[in-house]
């Protein structure tokens, strides 16, 4: 490896974007073949270590991820957020923390960002200067373009799960075993918490409990859920091509999904008119559903779902009726900044007062090593029988 990297080096740049523009020119996937004819072509002489180090640079370039092909590819990245040419970070479990590479300029992430959001199909320029997208293999892309960035070329690649967990992998006993109460009960639930709290994995890891008779019909906006479960049909929303057409929303999806068989319907991440179909479902004899939802708190899921589908067309009054009916349980994760660490903060049920509108009242809380019983426990218990 290391006299491949030396070989590597010992390539100029020069002579790096001149095989580069070749095998360009000719279409040609960068192959060490191919890298070794046009080096030749180049009247460049190298050894083998030297060609396959040139060759995984030019792979790199032409169809990965450039520079930050190694990040992506070491063990326990969840991110990769680039703020221009000389700020790569990673988050690696344990926090953000800021690597050695770099990109020459500012163009050189730009490109990197355009031909991404090609290979997702996706533009990328300054009419449209910024995209969201899902790459082979599940990574998420987001990219923004100057001046929309003011200072330059932003980039997020976000990896999907290397691997499914299991639930006591992720939470620790007392909360575990509640969460397997809730499935166990078939609770229509939410996992909530802010960005990368790890809502999806959990969400993955409660749904491996389902039992392997269940049939799980999955919508998302990027395949992201992977729970280990005999019997899961996937439905993955599209976005509208270079025409502006042929798009297909999650609210598309949920109708689809209903008229699938579904034993549980879930939604990766609700976050706009689907919620209204979301919840008309789970009213109509769909128990279990569940999916993920951004928040600061359990108390601010019920205004943020009515929030959600009031946009979509419902009342206030029409929300908090459906709501009340179609949820049970909100389960909220936090992390600390600091650490990096990831857990289950509450689990609180959802209440609808004399007033008509529905709270969230907790029922067990996890900041302490011994969870502290809330006042909606009793009733969490009368509904999940394995709860001590």
């Amino acid at each position: 490896m290391a006299s491949e990297l030396v070989g590597a080096s010992k390539a100029a740049p020069e002579l790096v974007e001149a095989v580069r523009v070749r095998l360009a020119k000719t279409g040609e996937e960068a192959t060490p073949a191919r890298v070794a004819a046009a080096l030749r072509a180049e009247r460049a002489m190298f050894g083998d270590a030297e060609v396959l180090a040139i060759a995984r640079t030019l792979r790199a370039d032409l169809i990965g991820a450039g520079p930050l092909e190694a990040l992506l590819a070491a063990p326990g990245v969840t991110d990769v957020l680039v703020n221009g040419p000389h700020e790569v970070w990673v988050d690696d479990g344990t926090g953000l923390r800021r690597t050695t590479v770099t990109f020459p300029s500012d163009d050189d992430v730009r490109r990197l960002a355009q031909r991404l959001a090609a290979a997702a199909g996706r533009r990328l320029d300054d009419a449209s200067p910024y995209v969201d997208a899902r790459l082979a293999g599940g990574v998420r892309l987001h990219a923004v373009l100057p001046p929309i960035a003011a200072e330059a070329t932003c980039l997020s690649l976000r990896l999907p799960p290397r691997h499914s967990f299991t639930l006591e992998e992720l939470v620790p006993g007392p909360a575990a075993t509640a969460l397997r109460a809730i499935m166990s009960a078939r609770l229509a639930f939410l996992i909530t918490g802010g960005t990368g709290t790890g809502k999806t994995t959990l969400l993955s890891a409660m749904l491996s409990l389902a039992t392997p008779g269940e049939r799980l019909l999955l919508v998302e906006d990027s395949a992201e859920l992977r729970p280990r479960h005999p019997h899961v049909v996937r439905l993955e929303a599209r976005p509208p091509n270079l025409e502006g057409v042929g798009g297909v929303t999650l609210r598309d999806l949920v109708r689809q999904a209903l008229r699938m068989r579904p034993d549980r319907l879930v939604v990766g991440e609700v976050r706009g008119s689907e919620v209204v179909d979301l919840l008309a479902a789970l009213n109509t004899g769909h128990e279990g559903g569940c999916g993920t939802l951004h928040a600061n708190t359990a108390a601010d899921v019920p205004p943020r779902l009515e929030a959600l589908a009031c946009a979509a067309g419902l009342t206030r009054e029409a929300v908090h009726s459906q709501l009340s009916a179609a949820l049970d349980a909100v389960i909220h994760l936090t992390r600390n900044p600091r650490t990096g660490t990831r857990q289950v903060s509450e689990i609180c049920l959802l209440h609808r007062t004399p007033t008509g509108y529905v709270t969230a009242t907790p029922a067990l809380t996890f900041t302490t090593p011994t969870p502290t019983p809330g006042p909606a426990l009793p009733t969490l218990k009368a509904h999940c029988p394995d709860i001590p």
